[in-house]
């Protein structure tokens, strides 16, 4: 074990009901253009449970992987994208009374799609600054009407509902991170704000979220090929520079966790730019729970592993964005 080395000690996810895409677009809440566009075969639907109770769950399931205990973590970190079911209050602080880490220090991260990943970065400078050991980051997302509609809110990405867990430590893990790459772009920040005035509360300037509008307002007048350039440069630079941190090819790499934003979007971004297989992907779990806001990573990594898909030496690239915009990648390798 080297001293400043970061380990992945356990994962975990919660989902919920799956609901077929087929059933939504045969009783008219999918458009049929929609499910054609994501391929996404069905979704996780809480019907209760909102995103700060799913993730605590997940939760659970990580410290049990981990064979800690919940008294013994340094510090929580939940990431998020939607409504966690009430108004001026910690989720966070909830998830660590209910896994009993009393003393822990608790935060929030909203980097949108890309929270998950963040916090793998903001855990691991917290634990090697301040020499401690143990790390529960969290995500939990329930993307409820009437503020947001899974199926049309982000046309061509299908959303579900579902908590996430990864525990970080310092001294042991089934993984050890190799790299860790951020890149930020925020002359982009406004393609997810349009031209709506800014609110004093949330839906007073829409009934629900609508990103599609929002994405016409920034690029009117704009030079769409110059947007797409800088998103693809984003995304294609911070997945080069974590191979090259981490002294490793990408016909290296055993499997790639993605976004699950839809085969279309999948496709575009990541496995034609990059000569990506899908079979070496996430895809066929992806594609049965949408996309699960800032968790999509943890979720993957928990199915790989629960599905017995790691092997010794393998190298896998994690992979997200985030609107803002935030691109971030890292490569861990499987002990």
């Amino acid at each position: 074990m080297a001293k400043d080395e970061i380990y992945i000690r356990g994962v975990g996810t919660e989902l919920q009901r799956l609901q077929l895409v087929s059933e939504a677009v045969a009783a008219g809440d999918c458009p049929q253009t929609i499910a054609e566009r994501a391929h996404t075969e069905s979704v996780s639907v809480s019907d209760h449970a909102s995103g700060a109770e799913l993730a605590a769950l997940a939760a659970r399931t990580a410290l049990r992987d981990a064979g800690v205990d919940g008294a013994e973590i340094d510090l929580i970190a939940h990431a998020n994208v939607y409504y966690q079911g009430h108004d001026l209050w910690s989720p966070s602080s909830y998830i660590q009374r209910e896994v009993g880490a009393g003393d822990a220090v608790a935060v929030e991260i909203r980097q949108m799609s890309n929270g998950g990943m963040a916090s793998i970065d903001l855990a691991a400078a917290y634990l090697l600054g301040r020499d401690r050991d143990l790390a529960l980051l969290t995500t939990g997302d329930r993307f409820a009407a009437p503020g947001f509609d899974r199926w049309v809110s982000d046309p061509g990405t299908i959303y579900g509902d579902g908590g996430t867990a990864l525990i970080l430590s310092r001294t042991s893990g089934f993984a050890v991170l190799r790299s860790f790459v951020n890149i930020a772009d925020a002359t982009l920040e406004a393609m997810h704000r349009g031209e709506d005035p800014f609110g004093g509360a949330p839906f007073s300037i829409r009934p629900r979220v609508d990103l599609e509008p929002l994405k016409k307002d920034f690029l009117d007048g704009a030079s769409v090929l110059a947007i797409v350039e800088k998103v693809r440069r984003g995304q294609e630079q911070v997945i080069a520079r974590s191979l090259d941190e981490a002294g490793v090819k990408i016909t290296d790499i055993a499997w790639f966790v993605l976004p699950h934003f839809g085969r279309r979007r999948l496709s575009g971004s990541f496995l034609r730019p990059l000569d990506i297989d899908i079979d070496s992907t996430t895809w066929n779990f992806a594609r049965t729970v949408g996309h699960l806001g800032a968790g999509d990573q943890f979720a993957g990594l928990t199915y790989l592993r629960q599905h017995n898909a790691l092997r010794r030496g393998d190298a896998v690239l994690l992979a997200g964005v985030g609107a803002g915009f935030t691109w971030s990648a890292a490569v861990v390798e499987i002990l």
